[in-house]
């Protein structure tokens, strides 16, 4: 071996540890939730739908710049049923905090919840991302000390894996050099040694960027803890109060879910800004109560149930009588008893049978119904409520529904909504949110209702429509208008209901105009009670 002259097998065992690093470096990831090809193609369609997301993801990219990382990353986490983390180590150390988010956000109860509503719906769990924009903000402005360590640990990292693989080319060019006998010439060696020498010093600078980085990240934890929990605290409460909106206006979960990005992110805005926005749980309360009063209803009995009677009216037999009929010996006793007349019946409280015809809702929306109640309910609010739980009256039952806004004369609005075909949500809103106001006029809105429930009458042959007139005034009616209604109520058999909303005394009086017009005539004073009409869902 000539002098200034290295045998290859030495140098390469100098080079060993740095070989092995730059043969299998680690694979970094720079997402903490792993994803299959569904997961990403959801992501990417839900981003490019949703502008608010892509306005939120440019805002923080200005500051920070791996969160759209984030975003992906605590969409997933709402989107998946089960979201599977990486291991820490499986990590780039500039997206280990993006880890701890995520981490925090997973074992929060709140986050465990919401993902019962967000779980395989891609709209659901963009807007729980939309709901934790502020918190995932200060989040990353509290944690930027932790991120920029790990980010200084990440490029200490690559540099060090850098320098194993200037190790490896080094140690190639030398056996390129070599002679037959494994010698390598003095700068070929050189450049190993310096190559080794630097990747050692790489390594070293790494692992102090990790130990920082390690610190940094445990000093940050505990305030990522928090605030992960109050970001998934805000998602849970807006994916909630977004799905008791929709409920409380009748939106099917189904309907939903079949609704189109942009068209569901309109309706849910127009729900949360509309003008019957803030009563959305009275309005909610108005269809339970119906619902409940629809249930009460018994099928192929006279009228609501009251007690026990005696009789022989086999069809109301109690089940307890009807047992006996099952012991021989007591068969002759049940002969007996039915022949006196005294069998146990369930007794019942008449009511005239519900309606076969439209049920139309006149509803008064002439200034005074801006008026507020207890509870800061307005009259309004009242009357549209009950209206919304009427259409749902109709449509169980089969039924055509006419909406009828009035005020003035010159001022009244038509919504039919057939009862062969489902209600649009948007032609809902448009009937709840239409006020005209002006005075009160009610000869033209029942006149109106009266000519709609004839034209039903003669095209297919439906009488028995029920009328519901929602005011707060009173109003004079001619003697001619009062004839001509008269006759036509009589022919076609419809029933009017009047519920007047804190209205004076005098306005339901005996032998006022209301109370002369109306069938069934009752005085709304509590607006938050939404049982005043009870009765009326039952015999409607």
């Amino acid at each position: 071996m000539d002098e200034g002259t290295e045998r290859l097998d030495a140098l390469t065992r100098q080079a060993g540890r740095w070989l092995a690093l730059a043969a299998a470096p680690a694979e970094r990831h720079t997402t903490a939730v792993v994803a299959g090809p569904y997961d990403r193609v959801a992501w990417r369609d839900v981003h490019a739908r949703s502008a608010a997301l892509r306005e939120l993801s440019a805002q923080l990219l200005t500051r920070h710049a791996h969160a759209p990382d984030l975003l992906r990353d605590v969409f997933l986490c709402a989107y998946q049923a089960a979201p599977r983390l990486r291991e820490r180590a499986d990590m780039a150390p500039s997206h280990l905090v993006h880890h701890q988010v995520v981490t925090a956000l997973t074992q929060s109860p709140d986050f465990a919840a919401l993902r019962r509503d967000t779980a395989g719906d891609a709209y659901a769990a963009a807007m729980a991302v939309l709901a934790q924009a502020s918190a995932l903000r200060g989040l990353l402005e509290r944690s930027r000390e932790a991120r920029e360590r790990t980010g200084r640990a990440d490029r200490a990292r690559q540099e060090a894996e850098a320098a194993a693989t200037a190790v490896g080319e080094a140690l190639r060019q030398a056996a390129e050099e070599a002679d037959g006998q494994g010698d390598v010439p003095a700068p070929a060696a050189a450049a190993v040694r310096r190559a080794v020498e630097a990747a050692r010093d790489a390594e070293e600078s790494a692992r102090r960027e990790d130990g920082a980085a390690a610190r940094a990240m445990a000093a940050a934890v505990p305030g990522i803890r928090s605030a992960a929990r109050n970001a998934a605290s805000a998602a849970a409460e807006a994916v909630r109060q977004e799905a008791a909106l929709m409920r409380a206006w009748g939106v099917d979960p189904g309907e939903t879910e079949r609704m189109p990005f942009e068209e569901r992110a309109r309706l849910a805005e127009r729900l949360r800004s509309g003008r019957l926005a803030r009563w959305a749980e009275l309005i909610g309360r108005f269809r339970q109560m119906a619902a409940g009063e629809r249930a009460r209803k018994v099928e192929n009995a006279t009228g609501e149930l009251v007690g026990v009677t005696l009789g022989d009216d086999l069809s109301r037999v109690i089940p307890s009588e009807l047992a006996v009929l099952g012991v021989p010996e007591l068969r002759a006793v049940f002969a007996a008893r039915y022949a006196a007349g005294e069998l146990m019946l369930y007794d019942s409280r008449g009511e005239q049978g519900t309606g076969k015809g439209a049920v139309i809702a006149c509803v008064d929306t002439s200034h005074s119904m801006y008026a507020e109640g207890p509870g800061g309910v307005t009259r309004e609010a009242w009357s549209k409520a009950c209206a919304l739980a009427l259409l749902d009256q109709a449509r169980h039952a089969g039924r055509d529904f006419v909406g009828i806004l009035f005020s003035a004369s010159d001022k009244l609005q038509v919504f039919r909504f057939p009862g062969g075909r489902p209600a649009p949500v948007t032609d809902v809103l448009d009937f709840a949110e239409t006020f005209l106001g002006g005075g009160t006029d009610f000869q033209r809105p029942l006149g109106t209702a009266a000519k709609i429930l004839e034209e039903e009458f003669d095209s297919a042959s439906r009488a028995r429509g029920d009328i519901v007139l929602i005011t707060d005034d009173a109003c004079e009616v001619s003697e001619n208008w009062t004839r001509l209604w008269n006759g036509i109520k009589r022919r076609l058999d419809f029933r009017l209901f009047g519920i007047a909303i804190a209205t004076p005394g005098t306005a339901t009086a005996s032998g006022s105009v209301l109370e002369s017009l109306c069938d069934n005539l009752r005085t709304v004073d509590d607006l938050t009670d939404v049982h005043t009409t009870a009765d009326l869902f039952r015999v409607i």
